[in-house]
């Protein structure tokens, strides 16, 4: 009777920790050969063990710890990034005082993007926005789908002064913009869709590596013609480069000033725009950003360059500024 009862008593207890015991009859034979039956009890449910034999139900009840994603589930994304941002149907498109430039609204924030010349395919994994547009001013015309590509201000110099309050930038659709330190063309294929087909971006780019990546982005952006060379040498990719309305630099030399006004004295039309990002670190790590600054905006006085306006990029660049201006040959 008392072992019974212990029996019974230890029953109890499992059930109320959610075990279930079970009991199972198995059969040993020994040396002598007698064989003799043994009732092996048997633990079920909380420790992750099944009554499936020998090592049960793989993650069982003990919590979903694997969870039921299976291979390739929603972890995170396509290659190519998130097809739009969050409250697509909900986002209304208004142009940008900037021509060429638009705004997103309607989402959890505002968003700058930019018309996508080539629709279905981004460049380095940015969102993109569809939506239905109607030919007709009363919009009782055929729908087509317009996709927009958002336009990161931390990975654009050019978009951080966008939204720093650029009173011009000097493109517009239409406009042919020579782009020095093109890198990898993640700026260059949002200043492609903002001057659209009808323009033309020259995108000049030192180093072989980020060339290729140009190269590959201008197979698909017909209106950018890039060029592998050092823009100290603008005599080189003379033949390549008609006259452009805006110079845009963004290529972090000590001598970053003197390489802007070679390419302007060359390239650049008179009353021309020009459009220079300056990081500090690169021209003068020992002095304060402020004093590079200052200095630079001389410099630039000195290759007849009339600056307009100056900026910083914070926050979206540590010690970055944005000067713009207008080339005078006179």
């Amino acid at each position: 009777m008392g072992v019974a009862v212990s029996a019974a008593k230890s029953k109890s207890c499992l059930a109320s920790a959610g075990l279930v015991m079970r009991s199972r009859s198995v059969r040993l034979k020994s040396n002598m050969g007698c064989e003799t039956d043994f009732v092996l009890p048997t633990l079920l449910g909380g420790l992750g063990f099944s009554d499936r034999g020998r090592g049960g139900g793989r993650g069982g009840g003990r919590g979903g710890r694997g969870a039921p994603r299976g291979r390739g589930g929603p972890r995170g994304g396509g290659r190519g990034g998130a097809k739009g941002a969050k409250g697509g149907a909900k986002v209304i498109i208004e142009p940008h005082r900037h021509a060429g430039i638009f705004v997103a609204r309607g989402g959890k924030e505002d968003l700058l993007v930019t018309k996508n010349l080539t629709p279905g395919e981004s460049v380095y994994g940015e969102k993109r926005i569809s939506v239905e547009s109607t030919d007709a001013a009363n919009g009782e015309g055929a729908a087509t789908k317009v996709e927009y590509r958002v336009w990161n201000p931390f990975r654009s110099k050019l978009a951080a002064g966008v939204l720093g309050g650029l009173d011009d930038i000097y493109m517009r659709p239409g406009s042919k913009v020579l782009y020095l330190g093109a890198a990898s063309g993640t700026s260059v294929s949002h200043v492609a869709d903002l001057v659209g087909p009808t323009g033309t971006v020259y995108a000049v780019e030192f180093s072989h590596r980020s060339g290729r990546d140009l190269i590959g982005m201008a197979t698909h952006r017909t209106n950018v013609i890039p060029i592998v060379e050092d823009a100290r040498h603008p005599l080189r990719y003379r033949m390549l480069v008609g006259m452009v309305d805006v110079i845009f630099a963004d290529v972090a030399q000590p001598d970053q000033a003197r390489i802007v006004g070679l390419n302007a004295h060359l390239f650049l039309k008179a009353n021309g725009g020009v459009i220079v990002s300056i990081k500090a670190n690169c021209i003068d790590s020992t002095a304060k950003p402020e004093v590079v600054f200052a200095k630079e905006v001389q410099k630039m006085r000195e290759e007849k360059i009339k600056p307009k306006e100056q900026l910083t990029l914070e926050p979206f660049e540590r010690d970055h500024c944005i000067v713009a201006g207008i080339y005078r040959q006179s």
